[in-house]
């Protein structure tokens, strides 16, 4: 079951809330908005579908070239704690970058998700959104899946960061588009998330 939902914010955000009958939410980022990511991009439907928890996936607002699409995950991101007793993060691509950067700003004000998991993340949008730089601020549970034959974003540097702070990393046999292998993605991304409740 799925509800549509507008999330409070400056700007025009809109989502779909998979199982919301749930203790807990992840928040899922769609990838880049000027090349057709949106909340229903295959991969974000795969990571909902193999979650045990309810699932947020949110359009972003007007394009604002990164910051006003941060602004848009920390908003959902508010909405869900408004109503779940844990919230964690997800990202694909442009989305894996500005899930991880959330979740670094988000520890730095007490509100840190019980996860965060990024799929092929950017590894930065501006100066500001960076998510290398961000790891060492992120106060929970990481995971970083990215494709061996990924040219598109610098995942490997996102995942090698997550790698020295202890976090999870696993390489796919994919390129950045995980082509034929959505289902893969999104068991080994609600596993986390399993064992991250579970631990």
């Amino acid at each position: 079951m799925s509800e549509s939902v507008v999330i409070p914010s400056d700007r025009d955000v809109r989502g779909s809330l998979d199982a919301p009958d749930s203790d807990a939410c992840v928040v899922a980022c769609p990838p880049h908005p000027q090349m057709g990511g949106n909340r229903n991009d295959p991969r974000l439907q795969a990571v909902s579908d193999a979650l045990d928890c309810a699932c947020l996936r949110f359009d972003y607002g007007e394009w604002d070239e990164g910051p006003g699409e941060l602004a848009d995950t920390r908003d959902a991101y508010a909405w869900a704690r408004q109503r779940y007793d844990a919230v964690g993060l997800f990202g694909y691509s442009f989305g894996g970058c500005l899930a991880v950067v959330a979740a670094a700003r988000e520890s730095g004000t007490g509100t840190a998700p019980f996860a965060v998991a990024a799929l092929a993340p950017a590894d930065r949008i501006t100066d500001d959104i960076d998510a290398v730089a961000a790891i060492d601020d992120i106060d929970c549970p990481i995971a970083v899946v990215y494709g061996e034959r990924d040219t598109t974003v610098d995942a490997a540097a996102v995942a090698g960061a997550v790698e020295k702070r202890g976090g999870t990393v696993e390489v796919m046999s994919a390129d950045h588009h995980f082509v034929g292998q959505a289902a893969k993605v999104g068991n080994r991304v609600g596993e986390f998330f399993r064992e991250v409740r579970m631990a």
